[in-house]
């Protein structure tokens, strides 16, 4: 028989309460991802940031990414909002009146270095946009791009202005539709998810992406004549959320842990997964005698010559979303994006 004195049952009262009381703070956060679990983003970026949520917390929080996405690409802003699910990651290019403010880092020329872009967008977003009424409902955790996109055809070259004269291009946003309808080309909306099927089935003659999109995507064997604009032909802005509600009921102590591992740290992870992908499926596409071209410097001037339109544009309509000063939060990602852009990985175009 065993005999318990005083002080033992006063110790296993108070480990049992301890217990009670970690086992009641525990909190299981779900993620809503739209990507295949094969797919780079899910494998080297979101699997990571769930296991770092959880060493950095002790266990306390964990990060559940859900087998299947609860909605499409363009409704995870709005899943998160709601608290539908608690975290997720999308593309702010699908809501494009939403986030006009966020327009300027997805016109052409706006790097190919995706962490120097992604560190640059963060400290954009956390100086100039934070306050925002577009971002209200939610705690931003990451912002992301990935380093230029480019033009992509099934069956022919493409490097000059007339190249592009009346060929249907899937797209993802009014940056690249702009760009397309300004050079003559046809934009057809659709995310990325929607390419191959697009492709196959003759919609589309060609497509916008990244080079590794070309890859992850699988459609290689679709996309065989790929256009390098040495700055990137357009981009894309992404981003990282958790529902702003469970956010705040977090413990403070949570909170304080994961700030540690959000925000600029990150983005920059974000962009470092892209800075290894592009290049590499460079290298797989031309063993696979893709064809790899530069884009002719009449079809940049032209691209130059949208451009300077399409900032003039967006100033109006960046005042009126709430930008108090367009032009400045302009020159602060550039200037950023340069100071940053010789300590990142090789250039896409490399």
């Amino acid at each position: 028989m065993i005999t318990f004195t005083k002080s033992m049952l006063k110790g296993a009262v108070a480990a049992s309460a301890m217990m009670a009381g970690t086992m009641a703070s525990a909190e299981t956060l779900t993620m809503s991802s739209w990507v295949p679990p094969t797919h780079f983003v899910h494998t080297d970026f979101l699997v990571p940031f769930t296991e770092k949520v959880a060493e950095a917390t002790e266990g306390r929080v964990t990060v559940t990414i859900l087998p299947a996405p609860l909605a499409s690409p363009p409704q995870h802003w709005e899943l998160a909002r709601n608290g539908v699910a608690d975290i997720t990651w999308g593309n702010f290019t699908y809501e494009p009146e939403r986030f006009v403010s966020m327009w300027f880092a997805e016109f052409p020329n706006a790097g190919t270095h995706a962490e120097a872009q992604s560190r640059a967008l963060w400290r954009t977003y956390e100086a100039h946009l934070a306050g925002n009424a577009a971002f209200e409902g939610v705690k931003m955790l990451a912002v992301g791009m990935f380093g230029g996109g480019q033009l992509h055809h099934g069956s022919k070259t493409v490097t000059a202005p007339e190249d592009l004269a009346n060929v249907k291009f899937r797209m993802g946003g009014p940056i690249q539709e702009k760009l397309l309808s300004s050079l003559g080309a046809v934009p057809v909306a659709a995310p990325a998810t929607k390419a191959y099927e697009m492709l196959e089935s003759g919609v589309i003659d060609g497509s916008l992406h990244t080079m590794e999109s070309v890859v992850n995507f699988r459609l290689e064997d679709s996309l065989e004549h790929h256009t390098i604009f040495p700055n990137g032909f357009y981009d894309a802005t992404f981003f990282v959320i958790m529902n702003g509600a469970k956010w705040d009921g977090l413990s403070d102590q949570d909170k304080a842990a994961i700030e540690g591992i959000i925000g600029e740290e990150l983005s920059a992870a974000w962009g470092k997964n892209f800075d290894l992908q592009n290049p590499a499926a460079i290298e797989k596409l031309g063993a696979a005698g893709h064809e790899i071209v530069d884009a002719s410097p009449e079809l940049i001037a032209a691209v130059d010559t949208i451009y300077d339109t399409m900032v003039a544009d967006w100033v109006d309509a960046a005042k009126a979303a709430g930008v108090a000063d367009p032009q400045a939060m302009l020159r602060f990602y550039n200037d950023t994006y340069k100071s940053l852009a010789p300590q990142s990985a090789v250039p896409v175009s490399q």
